[in-house]
C-alpha cells in the first residue's frame, strides 16, 4: 500500500482538486509565472502570495527516471515505474508517475490520470 500524503495548509487545495479530477498550480500575482508546489511567495520574483489556477493537466515530459528497485518496502510491488518531470500546458512543472513505465521518453506528450487510493487521489500521467 502506498504511503498516504499528509496535506498541510499549502498543499490541501492541490489534493482536494485532485479528488475532483482537477489539476491546480499557483500563479504569482506580480510576475504571472506559474509554479508547483504552492509556496507562500514566488521563487522567481519574491512577491508574496499566489492564486490557484486550474490547468488542463496535459503536458510534455521534460525529464524522467525509471525505477527498477524499490526504495521502500511499500513500493516493492510497484517496480518498475517511471517518475517524470512534466512541463504542464498552461504553465508550471510537476513531478509524477507516467504509465506505462516503459513508454516514457523526453518530449512525450502526456494526459492526466487520476488514481484513487483509500482517502486520497494521486495524479499520474499517460501518453497522449
Amino acid at each position: 500500500m502506498l504511503p498516504t500524503p499528509t496535506p498541510d495548509q499549502l498543499s490541501e487545495p492541490f489534493w482536494a482538486a485532485l479528488a475532483e479530477r482537477r489539476v491546480l498550480v499557483q500563479e504569482c500575482p506580480a510576475c504571472g509565472r506559474r509554479r508547483f508546489p504552492r509556496l507562500p511567495s514566488c521563487p522567481y520574483c519574491a512577491a508574496e502570495g499566489g492564486t490557484d489556477v486550474e490547468v488542463p493537466g496535459t503536458g510534455t515530459v521534460y525529464s524522467f527516471v525509471r525505477m527498477h528497485r524499490a526504495l521502500t518496502p511499500a513500493m516493492a510491488d510497484e517496480v518498475p515505474y517511471s517518475i517524470a518531470t512534466v512541463d504542464l500546458d498552461g504553465g508550471g512543472r510537476i513531478f509524477a508517475r507516467v504509465e506505462p513505465a516503459e513508454a516514457v521518453e523526453i518530449g512525450l506528450a502526456v494526459v492526466p490520470v487520476f488514481v484513487d487510493h483509500e482517502g486520497w487521489t494521486e495524479l499520474r500521467f499517460a501518453p497522449a
